[in-house]
């Protein structure tokens, strides 16, 4: 699978916690984790949502393909209380098995193809222990959100420590199916407004039916599905597709 530079990049790399703050999100996931003892963060990035676990006394795993981002992970307050390990989720196999998988940030959708989206949500079955859940979130097709991904609606400016405001903004590029690809431009201090960092990605807008095919194929018995932080029901315009599948007992 390859990797956006976003994920490479030290210098991108070092905006992902501003862009990316905690928020509903985070709390969603922290109360889908309260009765688990262990956690496997698959795709865990800077480990935000990771580390805030383990301090909450869990037995955590934060999985990740990005070398740079897993150096952040380990810095942060509480990293030394994750065991992390750079991974891909086709292929992981770490010999033990967890009450919880999550996949946040949308994750699922940089897997481009249904063999790859099988294996992950498969890595994640096999790592789960009977009874336990995978919590994953994808963004609903239905909504088309990917329009609202141009420079006028998404343009905003972060203070980054050492390296001053970076202005960043997203430019929508194609939209072919399922797959939605738009560039990400970061502006950093002294460089001209014709001479920014760009990054293009492609992400997967799959829909409920499709994804709910992949997770009994993987092997899970039931999911139930959400359309936002709140925890609502996925109604046609819902913003969220959330997947809580369960392995059963």
């Amino acid at each position: 699978m390859k990797l956006d530079a976003i994920y490479q990049n030290r210098d991108l790399v070092a905006l992902y916690d501003a862009l990316n703050p905690a928020g509903a999100d985070t709390a969603f996931y922290e109360n889908m984790a309260k009765d688990a003892r262990s956690v496997l963060d698959i795709g865990c990035g800077t480990g935000l949502l990771t580390a805030r676990l383990a301090q909450q006394g869990k037995d955590v795993t934060g999985i990740d393909p990005a070398a740079e981002m897993l150096a952040i992970a380990r810095q942060r307050p509480a990293g030394e209380l994750v065991t992390w390990h750079q991974n891909d989720a086709t292929s992981l196999q770490l010999g033990r098995k967890f009450d919880l998988v999550i996949m946040t940030g949308h994750v699922f959708q940089v897997f481009q193809s249904n063999e790859d989206a099988l294996a992950a949500l498969t890595t994640a079955f096999n790592h789960l222990c009977p009874g336990g859940k995978l919590v994953f979130d994808s963004r609903n097709p239905k909504v088309c959100g990917w329009k609202n991904w141009i420079p006028q609606k998404t343009r905003k400016t972060v203070s980054i420590t050492n390296i001053g405001d970076v202005t960043v903004e997203h430019d929508l590029k194609s939209v072919q199916g399922e797959y939605v690809t738009f560039e990400t431009r970061h502006y950093f201090p002294g460089t001209s407004t014709a001479s920014p960092l760009i990054n293009q990605s492609t992400l997967r807008f799959q829909n409920q039916e499709s994804i709910a095919n992949l997770l009994a194929n993987a092997g899970f018995s039931t999911v139930t599905w959400r359309g936002n932080w709140d925890g609502e029901p996925v109604r046609d315009n819902s913003p969220e597709l959330i997947a809580v599948a369960h392995r059963a007992s």
